[in-house]
């Protein structure tokens, strides 16, 4: 088969991809999506602001302000050293794991992925773990290592979906047996090396408690890192949503395309279940929130999910503190119980 298409082929092509990457949009609807976009900043903005004010001790706004800005304050090591650091690696864990959610949807051609559902977090808690357990002085070694489980957990899954194509629901139960699989390891682990579970049993809930300056200082640059590199690979994404076939046609190498983003949402995954652990459905939810209000350009979507995965998160995260004090739950609870009815609407649905 001819690599290229035919002239009128062609033609139709590029008017497709046109439309996915909103060329041919009005200026009405553009603007519409950039108000959205500024929307979900304010959203993201806000439920940070409400993740360092709320709390044991309720800090002011304005005393928050003041002391960012340099000024002293009744709660300043409260702040500094406890709810902004916490509150910041909600924010970052947020946009890592939604964007790998609306990258890993474009790639598996699945509106049901999720790096928690289909394994690839699983993958990443199993080498994450077992760095902890059996090498707990070498802590520094374990988002390459996560990342390293969680690439191959996805390659994996890819390999036994694969079938004369990819179907959603091949990917789905690979990521359920793959998951199966992976997390009998970790339970594995957790009895070898039963005196040191407690912190392997928050980690593998999903949890900030106790997160700080090192855990962002850890996090930042991959997150900044992963997301310049997935809102430039937006237009590749585009063009891998109109198929195979006529994606090729347009020049794009397919599979070369969808192991490089392959790779990418495993990183971003990784880099935050290194930080919180097991944190799962953030990357199912945001996704389809933004794609719902924004559409399916990448361009949008991709920014709208890393600013609706850092409020998420942030504003989860506060709730699981003060909802039921003193005990603070675990964030991964609350997403769980967010995230479940909605996997089995969407499953529902698509199926």
């Amino acid at each position: 088969m001819s690599k290229s298409l035919p002239l009128e082929g062609k033609v139709s092509a590029d008017r497709l991809t046109d439309e996915v990457e909103g060329t041919e949009e009005g200026a009405s609807a553009m603007a519409r999506k950039f108000a959205l976009l500024a929307l979900f900043a304010v959203l993201a903005a806000g439920g940070m602001l409400l993740s360092v004010c709320l709390g044991s001790v309720e800090i002011p706004a304005a005393e928050v302000w003041q002391i960012l800005a340099g000024g002293l304050g009744q709660h300043e090591q409260i702040l500094l050293n406890i709810r902004l650091p916490r509150t910041i690696v909600a924010a970052l864990v947020g946009i890592n794991l939604a964007l790998s959610g609306a990258i890993l949807q474009a790639v598996m051609k699945n509106p049901l992925a999720d790096p928690h559902i289909i394994g690839i977090s699983s993958g990443a808690g199993l080498a994450g773990i077992l760095v902890m357990l059996a090498l707990p002085g070498w802590a520094f070694l374990v988002t390459p290592v996560a990342f390293a489980g969680a690439m191959l957990a996805a390659l994996i899954i890819y390999i036994l979906a694969w079938k004369n194509g990819i179907q959603p629901i091949r990917i789905i139960l690979a990521g359920v047996a793959v998951s199966a699989f992976l997390s009998a390891g970790i339970s594995g682990l957790m009895i070898f090396y039963s005196d040191r579970v407690h912190s392997a049993l928050v980690w593998l809930i999903g949890g900030l408690s106790a997160r700080s300056w090192p855990q962002v200082e850890l996090l930042w640059p991959y997150t900044l890192c992963c997301m310049l590199a997935a809102f430039a690979a937006a237009r590749h994404i585009n063009i891998l949503q109109l198929g195979d076939e006529l994606a090729k046609g347009l020049g794009l190498r397919v599979e070369l395309t969808r192991l490089i983003l392959t790779a990418l949402a495993a990183l971003l995954a990784a880099s935050a279940v290194s930080v919180v652990g097991l944190l799962g459905f953030v990357g199912l939810i945001v996704p389809h929130a933004a794609r719902l209000l924004l559409g399916s350009d990448y361009r949008f979507l991709l920014p709208g999910s890393a600013l609706l995965g850092a409020g998420l998160v942030t504003g989860s995260d506060t709730f699981a503190r003060i909802a039921f004090a003193p005990v603070e739950l675990p964030v991964g609870i609350i997403m769980a119980v967010l995230g479940a009815p909605f996997f089995l609407f969407l499953l529902r649905r698509e199926l």
